[in-house]
């Protein structure tokens, strides 16, 4: 199970996105929230699938957390997110953050030697992390992406890493994707 991590004020392209390439994908995931109702950056409100407190790490494969301001500052300062992120982090269960949210990761000191990237003037937050600047780094068992943008590559990158590159190219010709150039 994926647990894409949603709290008021998150950026819902990119919680959406990697949520319904995920579901094309055949790969089971849940928006979670500590309420049922989150409003998004935007002011979409989205239901949460489930609530915080009914998340099972025992089927957890990977958490999500997407960026959008305040969500990221919410998302840091839940300790229930944080219980599952060092969860994930301590069983080398695969972690992703777009947008601001690898701040989280790299405040957290999870991102220490890896490459990591995120939305432009977070970098100073990568602490320890040698900072790319392409649209999606993967490294270890860790997935960053720089922002909205990217969140097609994002999800594609989760989806090729749980289940398989053929998937994840299978859903991108579908929905008539070109890959971003990263310059």
């Amino acid at each position: 199970m994926v647990y894409i991590m949603l709290a008021k004020g998150f950026e819902e392209i990119e919680a959406l996105t990697v949520c319904d390439v995920l579901r094309r994908a055949g790969i089971a995931c849940a928006l979670v929230s500590q309420e049922k109702a989150v409003t998004g950056a935007h002011g979409i409100t989205v239901n949460a699938d489930i609530l915080i407190g009914e998340v099972d790490l025992t089927a957890l494969d990977a958490i999500v957390l997407p960026g959008g301001m305040p969500g990221v500052d919410n998302l840091e300062n839940d300790a229930k997110v944080q219980d599952i992120l060092k969860f994930a982090v301590d069983n080398d269960l695969l972690v992703c953050a777009i947008c601001a949210a690898p701040r989280i990761l790299g405040n957290a000191g999870y991102l220490q030697g890896k490459k990591a990237v995120c939305y432009p003037s977070f970098e100073k937050y990568l602490t320890g992390a040698d900072v790319s600047f392409d649209s999606v780094m993967h490294d270890a068992n860790f997935i960053t992406s720089r922002g909205m943008g990217t969140a097609l590559d994002f999800a594609f990158e989760i989806v090729a890493t749980l289940k398989d590159d053929a998937t994840a190219g299978k859903i991108s010709k579908g929905i008539i994707y070109e890959q971003a150039d990263n310059n």
